[in-house]
């Protein structure tokens, strides 16, 4: 069994950070893409930026220059540093990872459970 946990949601006033994780635990041979997206209610989930395992990464255009994914594979963890956040940012965040159980499985894509990030003005 594959779990994405997350942590670092909360409330914060505008123009400030707040660092969210995810740990990927259970039975795993590798991961490849590791990343996040976030949701409000009754919009789609859109992406915030995802990193793959070689250190490559991808920003949605919204956060470009304010937020920074980053991963440690040797923890099964990536990060997304988030500062000079600003109202528009409030949203579920959820994480993803695409893991390979063996050398024979091709993927699945995993979700964490999501994680709040508030932003007062």
């Amino acid at each position: 069994q594959v779990q994405l946990v997350e942590s670092g949601g909360g409330l914060v006033q505008a123009g400030g950070s707040l660092r969210l994780s995810c740990a990927a635990s259970g039975s795993m041979f590798s991961i490849n893409v590791m990343g996040w997206y976030r949701q409000v209610p009754g919009k789609q989930r859109a992406l915030v930026a995802h990193i793959t395992s070689g250190g490559s990464t991808n920003y949605g255009d919204s956060v470009v220059g304010r937020f920074t994914i980053s991963r440690d594979n040797a923890k099964n963890t990536v990060y997304l540093q988030m500062d000079s956040l600003n109202p528009e940012d409030t949203a579920a965040y959820y994480c993803y990872a695409n893991i390979r159980r063996s050398l024979w499985d091709s993927g699945t894509v995993y979700w964490g459970q999501g994680t709040q990030v508030t932003v007062s003005s």
